[in-house]
């Protein structure tokens, strides 16, 4: 569980820093996932296949 302090009442900065945290840990991308249920092996594949490509996409956009 994610947790935030609050600082001088300042609950703006104190959800950004949550959201931030949250999109971090990937909780909310891994209950997405859980929700739909079973996924053929070909479709779990592909999806495995396009999430490589996009990581190795930004890897290498740090790079340069």
């Amino acid at each position: 569980m994610t947790k935030v302090i609050v600082q001088n009442g300042n609950i703006d900065s104190a959800l950004r820093t949550f959201k931030q945290k949250n999109l971090k840990s990937g909780l909310l991308k891994e209950v997405r996932e859980r929700q739909e249920g079973y996924l053929k092996p070909g479709v779990r594949r592909r999806r495995a296949k396009k999430e490589a490509i996009k990581n190795s996409r930004k890897r290498q956009r740090e790079n340069f």
